[in-house]
């Protein structure tokens, strides 16, 4: 007998982020059992002889109160003027109708909340910019975008990023004849402002709208100097890009790209004389943007860490821009950081640092705790994120990850990959099982050209048939169609009592997808037991016939387990399993219930988006077209 916890069918959301809920999924248990550890049983009946029923239900984690995605609540007057600057009318005919047009000049300086790499900054003094391990000549740089350059070099180029890089590595003195060299260079390529987004990487919603911020937060880099000329051009700059965004925000490339610009449009309107009309603007655009962004448990519809942290640092550095002028931001935007920390903290290993999904690379744990401790959110990871998609379970040292949802949709995604079922296992902060992660750094040290072998469902710990996406992976970040709806069922299964180690109590996921249906008629169902004392992890990976009846023939099938960095393997002898020496001393045994086990060479993306070689294990051959089951075992040893 088993405690039902929670189970589900999630399905892609929507802008509403609203996901159906319905039946459970159904299976073979495997039972768990601290002996031999080739005695792979993997029956229904096993399973409930290693439990004895306790006639309690174990509750679900603590229910999320909904943050209020409502526009500040402000005064018919203030509502007026929001109106009439949203129709075009200037903000200082609505603030000093028949008064002198105020001079160009910030109000306050602001305090940056988030540190920057001074590894990155010090390159920046040599002069190269530094982005996931490449070293770019900052004379190379076509800041006109005219050609083309990597991704990450050309976001962190265009949305000044590399700001907060610079300050962080010498007193502002030293660093600022840097910023001001670069700044009037990027300055002298984009002189004129186009009339709307795409006329290049610069004029983006996203880069404009974080280069917006970033300039105002930085400030004294930028407008601390001797020259007037240059201080004169970057208050021209930063009144002609909060124009350009007024216009623009609504053509963002995304909602995260959106939310990037509405950001810089309020931080304009907080510090630029003349600035209530755009700042009552800004923050209902703002405020709207995240709700149509973020979903009921606080996961960006993305469903990326990636666009997670971007998102937090935005509305951090924007809080600081209220800061600065001792006003606190509205309420609804510190609801929503409260909301948007709890789902990125699930994505965490038992080091601090990040699982690679969806693009994501194992970004460092300073990194991540840094960004946390700015937003002074105080809170634990997330268990069970019905809508982000991703259930956490912890067992003493050991933190399993698993991916319970389709991908997000095509208009969400940035580096959408085809990730469903796949997961992620460490053990006393040591990785075991990893993806390979970092589709969203290509083009630093990781090429270009791997970017969609990235994304691909062969880059994840989980199963394909006949070497084929779950999900279509498209170019430029996109997917396709593929997995539309996944079962989830969670349970905690109650020990033994007096029955020890072999008796220990466990959790239990098992979950299914549809997305091989529609081509090889076969549903993927992956079950997964975790020993409470975080030591063994069972799994089996059934393929059940999608319309109740098998096909005719066999189709190829590989289950991977790619391995974390450091990993020595040592196949048995018999081919059905392997050893693996962790980093740390510790042992542990892989062993499939049937089939030959291969080593294969792997790659992942390390905390700084540099890749690694790994090593991967692959259970593969052929599977009958009215289904199939293949279990497997996990254990520590000694």
């Amino acid at each position: 007998m088993v405690d039902t916890v929670t189970s589900s069918r999630v399905e892609p959301m929507g802008n509403d982020g609203a996901a159906d809920s319905g039946s459970t999924v159904s299976g073979r248990a495997i039972p768990l059992d601290s002996g031999n550890a080739e005695a792979l049983v993997s029956d229904r009946a096993a399973a409930d002889d290693a439990y004895l029923p306790q006639g309690e239900v174990v509750e679900p984690g603590r229910a999320l109160a909904l943050a209020d995605f409502t526009p500040p609540a402000i005064s018919a007057g203030e509502r007026l003027v929001r109106l009439a600057y949203r129709l075009g009318v200037p903000a200082s005919a609505l603030t000093t109708p028949f008064g002198k047009q105020s001079k160009p000049r910030l109000l306050a300086t602001v305090l940056n909340p988030l540190v920057g790499h001074r590894a990155a900054g010090t390159a920046l003094r040599a002069g190269h910019f530094l982005v996931h391990g490449v070293k770019a000549p900052i004379t190379q740089i076509d800041f006109a975008g005219a050609a083309r350059i990597a991704p990450p070099l050309e976001r962190a180029v265009h949305s000044f990023a590399w700001l907060a890089d610079l300050e962080a590595c010498a007193p502002r003195e030293q660093v600022a004849p840097v910023a001001e060299r670069v700044l009037a260079a990027w300055l002298n390529a984009n002189a004129k402002v186009p009339s709307k987004p795409g006329k290049g990487p610069a004029w983006s919603v996203a880069n404009a709208g974080t280069r917006e911020l970033n300039w105002l937060v930085h400030a004294p880099l930028i407008l601390s100097g001797n020259d007037k000329v240059l201080r004169a051009r970057v208050l021209a700059a930063l009144e002609d890009t909060a124009r350009w965004l007024d216009k623009n925000v609504s053509r963002a490339e995304d909602l995260l790209g959106e939310v990037a610009g509405w950001c810089g449009i309020v931080a304009a309107g907080l510090l630029l004389p003349d600035g209530k009309p755009r700042r009552l603007y800004g923050e209902a655009g703002l405020i709207r943007a995240l709700g149509e962004l973020v979903g009921d448990d606080g996961g960006v519809l993305s469903r990326s860490p990636l666009g997670q942290i971007e998102a937090i640092s935005l509305l951090v550095r924007l809080r600081a821009c209220y800061h600065a002028l001792r006003t606190d931001p509205p309420t609804a935007l510190e609801a929503i950081l409260s909301l948007l920390v709890p789902p990125l903290l699930a994505l965490t290993h038992g080091d601090g640092s990040l699982g690679s999904w969806q693009g994501a690379w194992a970004v460092d744990a300073d990194e991540l705790a840094a960004l946390i401790a700015a937003t002074g959110v105080r809170v634990r990871p997330l268990r069970d994120v019905r809508q982000w998609g991703y259930q956490r379970v912890v067992a003493q040292k050991a933190i399993l990850q698993f991916d319970a949802a389709p991908p997000p949709l095509t208009r969400h995604a940035r580096t959408g990959c085809a990730s469903t079922l796949a997961f992620e296992l460490s053990h006393a902060g040591h990785r075991i099982i990893v993806n390979c992660g970092g589709a969203g750094c290509a083009g630093g040290l990781m090429p270009v050209r791997l970017e969609q072998g990235l994304r691909a469902t062969a880059a994840h710990s989980t199963l394909t048939l006949d070497d084929a996406n779950s999900t279509a992976i498209l170019i430029n970040g996109k997917i396709g169609n593929g997995v539309s709806e996944v079962d989830i069922d969670r349970r905690t299964l109650a020990g033994q009592p007096g029955a020890g180690a072999k008796g220990a109590g466990a959790t239990r996921l098992e979950a299914s997808h549809n997305g091989y249906a529609a081509r090889y008629g076969l549903t993927h169902r992956r079950i997964l037991i975790l020993r409470d004392d975080g030591t063994e992890l069972r799994g089996e990976d059934l393929l059940l016939p999608s319309g109740g009846k098998g096909r005719n023939g066999k189709v190829g099938f590989a289950i991977r387990f790619h391995l974390g960095p450091g990993i020595d393997v040592r196949l048995s002898e018999d081919g059905q399993g392997a050893g693996l020496a962790l980093p740390d001393g510790s042992l542990w045994q892989f062993r499939s219930g049937g089939g030959q086990i291969t080593v294969e060479e792997s790659i992942w993306a390390d905390g700084q988006g540099r890749p690694q070689p790994i090593q991967q294990l692959v259970l593969q051959g052929l599977v009958s077209r009215g289904g199939g089951n293949f279990a497997w075992l996990l254990k520590k040893m000694g």
